[in-house]
């Protein structure tokens, strides 16, 4: 059997071996943010300047399966193929099934100019070298191995999950990459170093202006992002240039497409990364609430 991991590259359904159709709800959410961030910080690496968002597309039974995909966007573009390359999710499921693979001697790797091929009994495993390359640099950065790491264990430590895998369709009864638990576990235990209990990432956002500080320093702006009011300084000095010389007008109800740093720390119990502060690093453009026109600060930006 062939299996081609190019095909996983806008979507993959992750398989969760259960007696029942039901799955526990902190097992399931580690591991989706676990590997949702692994994702993110993947195309991070791979495509700087552009974001990914990774959605849950499908659940279904039969044990437990859930669909995620991946919505590329530049910073004011939508995700273009020229510019880019959507291969986070393929880069992430390659380094998911290289790492749970057994220390066997029957599995082959043919690595060729174009791709590279694992051999594992009747099965081959087909990974564009372009994917394979960008797994290879990633396995040496700490915090993507920390992000798998934490699926993996949420899915070892979970008693009622005897085997994991993934595979291309939802409707597909058995995964077409099939992990038995031992190797989740042992996948696991390899990623346990110690991590890190506080991080940082960069993020283009869009923010609705509640409470603008028109002043150069540090005093927080109040937005509203995702539906939620944060407090942020911004940063950019370029921006504060522009409104000094009243190349713009400032108004609550304004949006900002803007670069944000996020600051977040680890929550001891469920393990999982939770934003703590905010800081507006750049304005990439302004967005008056009355008007649908934008200006653009000048910022380098892809097309």
């Amino acid at each position: 059997m062939d299996i081609y991991l190019e095909e996983y590259n806008n979507a993959f359904v992750l398989y969760f071996g259960t007696e029942t159709t039901r799955i526990n709800a902190y097992t399931l959410a580690t591991t989706l943010v676990s590997f949702a961030d692994a994702v993110k910080y993947a195309n991070n690496q791979i495509n700087p300047g552009y974001e990914v968002e990774v959605v849950v597309e499908s659940l279904a039974d039969g044990s437990f399966k859930a669909q995620i995909g991946a919505l590329y966007k530049g910073a004011g573009n939508l995700f273009s193929k020229e510019n880019a390359k959507a291969i986070a999710l393929s880069v992430v499921a390659a380094y998911i099934y290289q790492n749970t693979l057994a220390p066997e001697d029957n599995v082959k790797v043919i690595v060729n100019d174009d791709q590279v091929v694992i051999e594992e009994g009747d099965r081959r495993v087909v990974v564009p070298r372009e994917v394979h390359d960008a797994m290879k640099e990633l396995e040496e950065k700490h915090q993507f191995r920390s992000n798998v790491g934490r699926g993996f264990r949420a899915i070892a430590e979970d008693p009622a999950i005897d085997g994991f895998g993934i595979t291309g369709r939802i409707d597909d009864s058995t995964p077409e990459l099939q992990i038995p638990k031992e190797r989740v576990r042992a996948a696991a235990e390899d990623a346990s170093e110690t991590e890190v209990s506080s991080r940082e990432i960069e993020e283009i956002v869009e923010l609705q202006i509640v409470r603008a500080i028109l002043e150069r320093g540090k005093r927080r702006w109040e937005f509203v992002w995702r539906g939620v009011k944060i407090a942020a300084p911004v940063l950019d000095e370029r921006f504060y240039d522009d409104f000094a010389a009243h190349k713009i007008m400032i108004a609550p109800g304004d949006m900002l497409r803007a670069k944000m740093r996020i600051q977040q720390e680890k929550d001891l119990d469920t393990g999982i990364f939770l934003n703590k502060r905010y800081e507006v690093l750049e304005i990439h453009k302004h967005i008056p609430k009355m008007q649908q026109r934008s200006v653009d600060f000048g910022v380098n930006q892809p097309n």
